[in-house]
């Protein structure tokens, strides 16, 4: 079992996909892939907000978005920005009242939320998260 922690081994996504044991994660990269077709990339982080290695989607030099990796689930980010504000805002009346709280709850600074939403299940929250980085492509 690869540590996600181990900045001196980068695993693959397979390896990775071990480690969280929910096949969710995997529905969810081959959708991003083949939606946006895009490649993942791999990278690790020393941010604070979830040190450790991490997945990156993206597309036309945008982040689409980023998987950080935990056992049994994932935290996706996908960040909002003034583009998307409006067209965010005008959709989450139709989102969960789960992604409506974190929208709340996240702080805007520069014009941007840094959304982190934590997805262990093919629910409403999933589907939040993926029109979420469909507006954040079209912006």
């Amino acid at each position: 079992m690869i540590s996600i922690m181990d900045r001196s081994y980068c695993p693959t996504l397979e390896e990775i996909a071990a480690y969280i044991r929910n096949p969710l994660f995997g529905t969810f990269c081959s959708r991003i892939s083949e939606t946006y077709k895009c490649k993942e990339k791999i990278e690790y982080s020393s941010c604070s907000m979830k040190p450790g290695w991490n997945i990156k989607y993206k597309k036309a030099g945008r982040t689409l978005c980023t998987i950080y990796p935990e056992e049994y689930c994932f935290t996706v980010m996908v960040v909002t920005g003034r583009k998307e504000r409006d067209t965010v805002e005008a959709a989450l009346p139709d989102c969960t009242k789960e992604l409506q709280k974190i929208y709340e709850q996240t702080q805007e600074g520069n014009g941007q939320r840094w959304l982190m939403i934590p997805l262990e299940d093919p629910d409403g929250l999933y589907e939040d998260v993926l029109r979420l980085i469909e507006i954040r492509r079209a912006g």
